[in-house]
Order: structure tokens, then C-alpha cells, then sequence
């Protein structure tokens, strides 16, 4: 038993905190009120209690461009987990670059992190995202791991295959790119799956058992994607009317941080506005590479600057929960829900710097990170 005393505890479906104890009972959360008594007790006077942090779109393990074994990419996601969790980090969606093996280490304590949800490898037609060509050599696998199976389809016979492919190898989630990388949409080059191998694509991972989270910078791949079923529409850089009337079944994870700094930065915002106006569903994601280590901290900000802190913080815990289909279990303050929280210093809801305010983590129930 544990025992967290004199904090203000948040409620992120609503954003306001209030004055609770919380008792932990192993892994769980077993009773959140005023004044509770026992044992265990860990002194939080002065600080928030939030729901462990989730980030929907990160990339632990993504090949350097530098040529390395390839065990270079999975030691690299070591120290990158590791920085996560310390930030308060409890749960990530992997989208491409993570195997099954990462959560086999991370279930067995030879690693630690955050929880990690896989999809492997990004499915993609011929010339697509997920299609890795150069000019001097054809077909180039930087991945190049029997773990990671062939991401590219043509067809919608093909897209169930692919999709059956990343089932037998351990995905948690079904990744499709629905347009193209930015900057073959910079080139006027975006070729992306056709509405038919969507829908193949999208039916196929239902009968398996996943959803599908689909990348998505353009308008014409949003409705397309949308339309099909995906879960979760990441990016979504230039949304307008139509594509926001698309995502009325679907999350939007914006990803704002990779093109904070572009000239689509303005419409990139403008497509968050949009879809919050619409009342679309928005979840947090960083798109997290480990070069440069931008994680979910830098997008937070950058989602406040638009929805305000609560609203980026219900992102990142109780509607994150809800698009990965674990709010039956985490994201939020609750008696039987996971004990994975985060204490912060000082009680507002400021997103401006949240790991200069973690004072400790609790993932599973353990502190796993406590500032002197």
C-alpha cells in the first residue's frame, strides 16, 4: 500500500483539480478522497496529481541515417524509453520502427519504459511511404528484420495479406500511409493507396482484431482514410471542411512538433482549430524520433497554444485512453484504474514546462523516478 497525501488531484475530462488523497494497492489505484488514512504515506503538498502521460505517436527505434547494424536501432530505443518514462511518459503507441521485441524486454524488467503498443512497419503501396527506394541501388530495406515484415501491398488482396503479415509478427495497431511523407507532397510526388485498398486494408485489421492509425498530411488522404474506418488519422496537416466533417468517426492526433518550425506551420495549426471547432477528437502525439529527441512535452506546448493546457492535457491522458482503447483501465484518477501517475510541482495546469515540474512517476504503482 501506498499512500499519496496533500496533493490537488486532476480531473482531465473536465480540467478541474481538486483537493484528494490517493491510496495505491499495488498496481492500482484503490481510493481517491479527503483525508484518507494508512501507512505508506508520501508527502505531495504542493503538487498536481495528473494521469500518467500518453503519447499516441511516438518512434523508438528508428534507424539512423548513418549505415549501423541493426542492432544499433533497438540499443539506441534503450536510453529513449528510459528518458520517457522519467518525463512521465507511462504509455506509448509505437508508429513504425518498433518490434514485438522491445515489449517481450520491456514485460520481463530487462528494460525500462513506458508501455509500448507496436505496428511495426508503416503499410504502403508501390512508390509509397512505406515503399523505400533509391535511384543508384532500387529496393533498399534499411530495416532489414525478418521481426519488421514487408509493409508494401498493391491491391486489396495484397493489403489484407500485408495486414495478416504484421498480425503474425506481434502489431498492436495496423499503420498505413494515406499519403504520402511531407516532403514528396512538397514534390507533387504523393502516391497513396487507392479507397478500395483502404477499405480492404481497414476490414482485414478489424477481423484481426487491431485498428488502424493512418498518416495523413492531406485533405484527399484524411477523407479517404476516414471514410475506410481508421481509428486515428495522424498529422493531418491541411484539413478543411470536408476532411473535418470525415473525422466525425475518428481521432485526429496532430502531431504538431516534426513542422513546428515550417512554412505549413500556420496551416497545421489552423487544421487543430478547425477540427476542435468541429468537436473532432483529439488525442497527443509527438511523433517522436530519437534525432532530435522531441518528445510529448514540446507538443503539449505546442497543442495549449491552440486548445488551451486542459484541453492538451486530456489529450495526453483520458482521450489518449480512449483512442487506444484503454480507458477501461488508464488515463484517468480513479479507484481500479492502472496506478500510473505523475506528480507535478505547484497545482495549475501550465504545460509550458512539464519536466521541470516532474517531481515523481508511478508506473504500475512504482515510483519509478523521484526528484530530490
Amino acid at each position: 500500500m501506498t499512500l499519496l497525501v496533500g496533493a490537488r488531484v486532476l480531473d482531465p475530462e473536465t480540467g478541474e483539480s481538486t483537493r484528494a488523497d490517493v491510496r495505491l494497492d499495488g498496481d492500482r489505484i484503490a481510493e481517491v478522497g479527503p483525508g484518507l488514512d494508512g501507512d505508506g504515506r508520501v508527502d505531495c503538498a504542493g503538487g498536481l496529481l495528473i494521469p500518467g502521460l500518453i503519447d499516441c505517436h511516438v518512434h523508438v527505434a528508428f534507424p539512423r541515417p548513418e549505415p549501423l547494424p541493426r542492432s544499433a536501432r533497438i540499443l539506441e530505443a534503450v536510453p529513449v524509453l528510459r528518458g520517457l518514462l522519467a518525463r512521465g511518459i507511462t504509455t506509448v503507441r509505437d508508429a513504425w520502427g518498433a518490434d514485438a521485441g522491445l515489449k517481450h524486454a520491456l514485460r520481463e524488467g530487462w528494460i525500462t519504459g513506458p508501455d509500448v503498443l507496436v505496428s511495426l512497419r508503416q503499410l504502403g503501396p508501390t512508390g509509397g511511404l512505406g515503399d523505400s527506394w533509391e535511384p543508384p541501388a532500387g529496393a533498399v530495406d534499411r530495416y532489414g528484420d525478418p521481426s519488421l515484415p514487408d509493409p508494401v501491398f498493391d491491391g486489396p488482396d495484397a493489403a489484407r495479406a500485408a495486414v495478416r503479415r504484421m498480425v503474425r509478427a506481434g502489431a498492436d495497431w495496423i499503420k498505413v500511409g494515406a499519403s504520402g511523407a511531407m516532403g514528396s507532397i512538397r514534390e507533387g510526388v504523393d502516391v497513396r493507396p487507392t479507397d478500395e485498398e483502404l477499405v480492404a486494408l481497414v476490414d482485414e485489421a478489424r477481423r484481426c482484431g487491431r485498428d488502424v492509425m493512418a498518416h495523413a498530411h492531406t485533405s484527399a488522404a484524411v477523407v479517404s482514410a476516414a471514410r475506410a474506418g481508421a481509428r486515428s488519422i495522424e498529422h493531418g496537416t491541411f484539413l478543411d471542411d470536408e476532411s473535418v466533417a470525415a473525422l466525425g468517426n475518428a481521432w485526429y492526433v496532430p502531431t504538431l512538433s516534426p513542422i513546428s518550425d515550417s512554412e505549413f506551420a500556420p496551416d497545421h495549426r489552423r487544421s487543430v482549430r478547425l477540427a476542435a471547432e468541429a468537436g473532432v477528437r483529439i488525442a497527443a502525439g509527438s511523433d517522436l524520433a530519437p534525432r532530435p529527441h522531441v518528445d510529448l512535452a514540446t507538443e503539449l506546448r505546442l497543442l495549449a497554444a491552440v486548445l488551451g493546457d486542459a484541453a492538451a492535457l486530456k489529450a495526453a491522458t483520458s482521450e489518449a485512453a480512449r483512442l487506444l482503447r484503454l480507458d477501461d483501465d488508464r488515463g484517468r484518477v480513479e479507484p481500479g484504474l492502472r496506478a500510473d501517475l505523475v506528480l507535478l510541482d505547484g497545482t495549475d495546469l501550465d504545460v509550458t514546462d512539464l519536466p521541470g515540474r516532474v517531481r515523481t512517476v508511478w508506473h504500475d504503482g512504482k515510483a519509478v523516478g523521484a526528484r530530490e
